[in-house]
């Protein structure tokens, strides 16, 4: 039996699993962080495919519009992932784990989101790829 004095304070307990359970919500959230960026480079990656399986739909533009709603859905979702994640540590301390760097992921959502938008650009200003001369 140990003594009175010797056991742990459950309250000390308490406090300790809580600050385990931050610890394990902002790994989470990193994880999760990660997913949205992969759906957001998915989209984008299936709004290009579109594009160049079904470049010569008719009418010409219908291809690129299809397209763009992907590619755009894939910004909409980088900067959801960057918000998300920023309420969320904005919200958890860390005890154990190291502090995830949130410019990171401030700039890495804006980044893709700014890629995507330049693409959904160079698709509907540049041309298709032949030169003036080649027609």
């Amino acid at each position: 039996m140990i003594p009175v004095s010797e056991e742990p304070d459950r309250e000390e307990l308490a406090v300790e699993r809580t600050h385990f359970a931050e610890d394990r919500t902002i790994m989470a959230m990193e994880r999760t962080f990660a997913g949205w960026m992969r759906t957001a480079f998915a989209a984008i990656g299936i709004g290009l495919a579109f594009h160049v399986v079904f470049g010569e739909f008719r009418p010409p533009w219908l291809a690129r519009a299809i397209a763009t709603v992907f590619i755009l859905a894939g910004a909409w979702l980088a900067i959801s992932a960057e918000r998300r994640a920023g309420r969320t540590f904005e919200r958890l301390h860390p005890h154990q784990v190291s502090e995830p760097p949130r410019p990171i992921f401030r700039w890495l959502g804006w980044a893709v989101a700014a890629g995507a938008v330049l693409l959904v650009a160079g698709l509907w200003v540049l041309n298709d790829g032949t030169l003036p001369g080649d027609r």
